[in-house]
């Protein structure tokens, strides 16, 4: 008897990118190999990448992923910014096909169960991207602070992804790299009369985290750094690519 066996080929990586505005979150997709973006918000002026018109619907999302897809193209990395404001079509669009004015109208809850089947057929589109057209996928997304109940200590507050939760929690379950992209900060304890004051103090510099903390969620399976100097001259896409078996079987 044979066994069914086959030789394992390594995928182009899935990267989640996550932070507060103006970090630079953009600035990492199109500094990526040969990007393509996706808009579902209007911020690239400043940056000049390929990119699909800005799109107004989901269905307009899947004919520029169908397009990727079906048409022939050297684009080596889709960058779509952000899923957050894509969340926004999809929650428009579920709510034209229940003839409501917004999805809120649903009730109970049911209209964001029926937004995750979207999130499933568009997951399914960036993954045959990867699959089959050797494409990086890149996904932006921004954050709010929310109370985490941890069930092993008190709540307490932390960056989360600025989605419905049961959508971003699919995305990263989707993702081989999620970073969390912030500033450097640090604090400083002044005295104020009788007792001491903590200030936060930074220099401006800006860091990927690879790995959880309280704070924030992030994670990888390749053994990313922990920390990543988040340069302005992206630098840390080599760091990423000498820990991504993808990129060097590439040799990029």
């Amino acid at each position: 008897m044979t066994l069914s066996i086959e030789k394992r080929t390594h995928k182009p990586p899935r990267i989640l990118i996550y932070g507060p505005p103006k970090v630079g979150k953009s600035t990492f997709g199109s500094l990526a190999p040969n990007p393509v973006f996706i808009q579902t918000e209007d911020g690239l002026d400043a940056i000049e990448a390929p990119a699909f018109p800005l799109a107004e619907s989901f269905t307009q999302v899947l004919q520029f992923l169908g397009e990727l897809a079906t048409e022939t193209h050297d684009f080596k990395t889709l960058v779509v910014d952000s899923t957050d404001w894509l969340e926004r079509l999809i929650h428009a669009q579920v709510a034209k096909e229940n003839n409501v004015k917004s999805i809120e109208g649903i009730g109970y809850g049911r209209g964001y169960l029926m937004a995750l089947d979207h999130w499933k057929q568009y997951i399914d589109c960036i993954n045959y991207l990867r699959d089959n057209k050797d494409m990086m996928i890149i996904q932006i997304a921004h954050t709010h602070i929310k109370r985490f109940d941890n069930p092993e200590t008190d709540s307490y507050d932390r960056y989360q992804i600025k989605m419905h939760e049961k959508a971003s929690a699919m995305i990263m379950e989707h993702s081989d790299i999620i970073l969390f992209a912030n500033h450097l900060v640090g604090v400083k304890k002044e005295q104020e009369g009788f007792s001491k004051r903590a200030r936060a103090v930074g220099s401006g510099d800006r860091v990927l985290f690879s790995q959880e903390r309280p704070a924030f969620v992030a994670g990888n399976r390749f053994g990313l750094p922990e920390e990543i100097p988040f340069d302005r001259n992206g630098a840390y896409w080599n760091v990423i690519a000498s820990h991504v078996p993808y990129f060097n079987n590439k040799g990029e």
